[in-house]
C-alpha cells in the first residue's frame, strides 16, 4: 500500500494516523512543534490536550457526545482508548489525566512499525509528490499554511474573529408566539422563525444585553471584529434602537397571533442545517457569557424553554467552509488527494476533532486499496457530525458545530406519543446503535471490494 502524510500531530492527526496505520498504510505525521509553537501549547506532545481535560459526557443513552464516544471505541480508537486508560474522576463526565494521555498517545504511535513522526512546520501547500495528505491542523493552523489554503480555495473563512450566533432545536421554540415567515414572504415565504417583541420587551432585552457579563478575549486572539459581523451587545452599545434598525428589525412581516399588533422589534432564525432541526439566530452573534446568553435568551417569547445546540462565542479559529470545499469523504474536491479533519473542518471539541480524524485515516485506507467508501449513515453521532460539515450544514452561515441530536433525522414519529426529554434522547441512541452495526458490517464489505 501506498503512504500517507498527515500535517498535525493534535487529536485529530494522531487518530487519522492511528487508523490508516491499522488498515496497513504507511504514515508519515508530521508536527510542527517544538520548532514552531503556538499561543496555547505547552509542550511538544503529541494530542497535547489546550483547553480542557474534559471529553464532556460519556451518558451513550441521553447524550450525543457521549453516544459519540461509544461508537469510537466500538471503531478503535486510539484517542478513546487513551482516554478510557487515563480518566480521572468526573462524575458523568470522561475526564483525563493531560500528561497521562498525551503521553499514551504518543507512545502508541511512536512505537507503531508503520507511523514515522517528522517534527517540521509545513509552511505552504503539501507537495505534489505525496500521494495522500490529511490536513489536521485545528484552529491554530500554521499562518504560511492557512494562507496558502486561504489562496488555493478562494475561501476567507480563516483565522479571523469569529463572532458567533447561537443554535436552537427547532422542537424547542413555543409556536404559540412564534411563526414562520420571511420578510415580504420573499424566497418560499417561510424560510424564518420570527419572534414578536413589544416596546417593553425590546427595553428589557437590550438592558439585559448591556448589563450581560462578558467573555474578554486573550491577547493572542487579538484579531479585530469584522463590521458586518459584530457581536450584538456591541450593536446595542451603538444605541438603543441599533437593534430595532438592523438584524430585529419588524418590516415586512405580520404576526398571525396577533394580526393587530405590530410588534417593535422581531428576532428571526434561519434555517442552520438540511434536515430543519436547527435554527440559527439571525445577527446573535454575542461574546456573553454562556450562563448569561441561557438566561438573556430565554427571555425572548418563544425561547422561554430553548435548548441551545450551540451558544455563541468568539476566538481566534482556522476553519475552511467544508460544505462547499469538501467531499462526503471528507476530500477536497480540487485536490481530490486531499483530506481534511479535525477542528480545521468546522467541527468543534476534542471528541469530535478525533471522529473526523477516525474517518480520514479510514478513508484514506480505503482509497489507497481501491476498495469503495460507505460513508456512516447519518443516523449515528459519527455520521451526523459527517454529513453536518459535509454538506448538512447551510455554507452560507457555517460555523464551528459540536455534535448534537439537532444534527440526526428527526426519529419517527410512533402513533398517538410525542417523545420528549431523556425517552426521545434514548430513541436516538438505540436507533444510532442498529445502523452502526450494520454500516460496520457493509463497509467492511465494501472497503474489500
Amino acid at each position: 500500500m501506498s503512504e500517507i502524510h498527515i500535517i498535525g500531530g493534535g487529536l485529530a492527526g494522531c487518530e487519522a494516523a492511528w487508523q490508516a496505520a491499522q488498515a496497513g498504510l504507511d504514515v508519515v505525521l508530521h508536527e510542527m512543534r517544538p520548532h514552531q509553537r503556538t499561543e496555547a501549547h505547552g509542550s511538544d506532545r503529541l494530542a497535547e490536550l489546550v483547553c480542557s481535560n474534559s471529553f464532556r459526557s460519556d451518558d451513550a443513552d441521553h447524550n450525543a457526545v457521549g453516544l459519540l464516544h461509544e461508537e469510537m471505541r466500538r471503531l478503535g480508537s486510539l484517542i478513546l482508548d487513551s482516554a478510557d486508560r487515563h480518566r480521572v474522576p468526573a462524575g458523568g463526565a470522561l475526564a483525563v489525566d493531560r500528561d497521562g494521555f498525551a503521553e499514551a498517545v504518543q507512545s502508541a504511535l511512536l512505537s507503531h512499525p508503520r507511523v514515522s513522526l517528522r517534527r517540521e512546520e509545513i509552511a505552504g501547500l503539501p507537495p505534489d509528490t505525496w500521494e495522500q495528505v490529511v490536513i489536521a491542523t485545528g484552529p491554530l493552523t500554521s499562518k504560511p499554511l492557512a494562507e496558502a489554503i486561504r489562496t488555493l480555495t478562494g475561501e476567507d473563512s480563516l483565522s479571523f474573529f469569529d463572532a458567533i450566533a447561537p443554535i436552537v432545536h427547532k422542537h424547542s421554540i413555543d409556536f404559540s408566539k412564534a411563526w414562520f415567515q420571511s420578510r415580504y414572504d420573499k424566497g418560499d415565504g417561510s424560510d424564518y422563525i420570527n419572534l414578536p417583541l413589544d416596546r417593553a420587551q425590546y427595553e428589557a432585552f437590550v438592558d439585559a444585553l448591556l448589563a450581560g457579563e462578558k467573555h474578554l478575549p486573550k491577547d493572542w486572539e487579538g484579531t479585530p471584529y469584522f463590521e458586518g459581523c459584530l457581536p450584538i451587545e456591541v450593536m446595542a452599545e451603538r444605541g438603543r434602537d441599533t437593534l430595532a434598525f438592523g438584524p430585529l428589525k419588524p418590516v415586512g412581516l405580520t404576526n398571525p397571533h396577533q394580526p393587530g399588533i405590530k410588534p417593535h422589534a422581531i428576532v428571526q432564525l434561519r434555517q442552520d442545517n438540511a434536515l430543519g432541526t436547527l435554527y440559527n439566530m439571525v445577527g446573535f452573534q454575542t461574546k456573553l457569557k454562556h450562563s448569561e446568553q441561557l438566561r438573556v435568551f430565554r427571555t425572548l417569547p418563544g425561547l422561554e424553554n430553548a435548548e441551545f445546540a450551540r451558544l455563541g462565542g468568539m476566538h481566534r479559529n482556522s476553519f475552511i467552509n467544508s460544505p462547499r470545499l469538501l467531499d462526503p469523504t471528507l476530500r477536497l474536491k480540487i485536490r481530490p488527494n486531499w483530506r481534511f479533519a479535525g477542528q480545521i473542518t468546522g467541527c468543534e471539541g476534542y471528541v469530535e476533532s478525533a471522529a473526523i480524524g477516525l474517518l480520514a485515516g479510514r478513508f484514506a485506507a480505503i482509497d489507497a486499496a481501491a476498495g469503495h467508501i460507505v460513508p456512516p449513515p447519518v443516523t449515528t453521532a459519527i455520521g451526523a457530525l459527517l454529513n453536518h460539515v459535509t454538506g448538512g450544514a447551510n455554507a452560507e452561515t457555517f460555523q464551528p458545530m459540536n455534535v448534537n441530536f439537532g444534527l440526526f433525522p428527526e426519529p419517527e414519529a410512533q402513533p398517538g406519543k410525542r417523545l420528549k426529554g431523556r425517552d426521545r434522547k434514548t430513541l436516538y441512541s438505540q436507533r444510532a446503535r442498529a445502523a452502526l452495526a450494520e454500516w460496520i458490517s457493509v463497509a467492511a464489505e465494501s472497503a474489500a471490494e
